[in-house]
């Protein structure tokens, strides 16, 4: 029986935690000497995956920080717990007001504690961001949101992937995909992860058409193997995309349920069917006697 997925301390819209087996199965058929991920996000699957050399990059530069402070050891699992019970503390006594305090000294001086402290205690754990760039996200109203246990969860977490990010030779940058997939050079692995259009958006990556259009140019003449996340469709649409970029012979598509419980509304919290779509072959799910989805891959 396989370990259960590492996860990591941020919640973000669309993470891939349940996906992160399938996608480490499909890694591993693939040697490569550099993981890239234009759009890290929580980093659940790189962390997942842990490759030796990573090059990770996403638009926000909260996460970037957060992460590259965690590798730094600029901030510990013991500093996130002695400030999560502390600011917690305050949120009890105080509720909601002091969450706005904390916001509100966040957008003025950005720092990881405070980043965390918000992605726990906001509304349905929504990253979201104004155009001018400040964390808008209400309070989840939840003051007693960090009691020992939940805050004991958090610390173990930061310590886990702290082991695995110093122990590994990662670079973290803020970049967009376009500046991140320029620099793709044969012999990495690219695993692509993109905002949804019309679904889980902020301000620091925002997704339109066209960036959708850019991204499949560049994929398809990256010298390197790529894997990209996208939807596929739910009980109410389909992903136009597919069709329109990804049906051509050379490219591959897997699909797989996959269940989002972060969301801004119910109706962002529905089984979606997911599209793994590849530059190298891959096969159908099976089903082992269990009931339990297999991947199985062509080499």
């Amino acid at each position: 029986m396989s370990n259960p997925p590492l996860v990591p301390p941020l919640k973000c819209q669309g993470i891939k935690t349940k996906l992160a087996h399938t996608i480490r199965e499909i890694a591993n058929t693939k040697p490569f000497s550099r993981w890239v991920e234009p759009f890290c996000g929580s980093c659940v699957v790189a962390l997942n995956v842990h490759p030796c050399t990573a090059l990770l990059c996403d638009a926000n530069p909260h996460i970037i920080r957060l992460y590259s402070d965690i590798q730094s050891k600029h901030i510990t699992p013991s500093d996130i717990r002695t400030f999560l019970t502390d600011e917690g503390a305050k949120l009890k006594s105080q509720g909601e007001p002091y969450y706005y305090i904390v916001r509100e000294r966040f957008n003025a001086s950005p720092n990881s504690l405070d980043f965390l402290f918000l992605n726990r205690s906001c509304f349905n754990g929504v990253m979201r961001f104004n155009r001018k760039g400040r964390f808008n996200v209400p309070y989840c109203h939840k003051p007693g949101r960090f009691a020992r246990a939940y805050v004991t969860k958090i610390a173990n977490q930061v310590h886990q992937i702290a082991q695995v990010i110093r122990n590994s030779d990662w670079t973290f940058a803020v970049r967009n995909f376009r500046e991140t997939l320029s620099t793709i050079r044969e012999g990495d692995f690219v695993y692509v992860d993109p905002p949804y259009a019309g679904r889980h958006v902020d301000y620091f990556n925002s997704w339109s058409d066209e960036d959708e259009n850019v991204l499949a140019a560049m994929l398809d003449s990256t010298p390197g193997n790529f894997l990209l996340s996208t939807w596929h469709s739910n009980e109410f649409r389909t992903n136009p995309a597919i069709k329109r970029l990804w049906s051509h012979a050379r490219f591959s598509v897997l699909t797989r349920q996959h269940f989002y419980h972060v969301g801004s509304s119910e109706d962002l919290r529905h089984p979606m069917i997911e599209a793994l779509i590849a530059n190298f072959p891959l096969v159908e799910n099976k089903t082992d006697r269990h009931g339990a989805e297999q991947l199985s891959l062509v080499f």
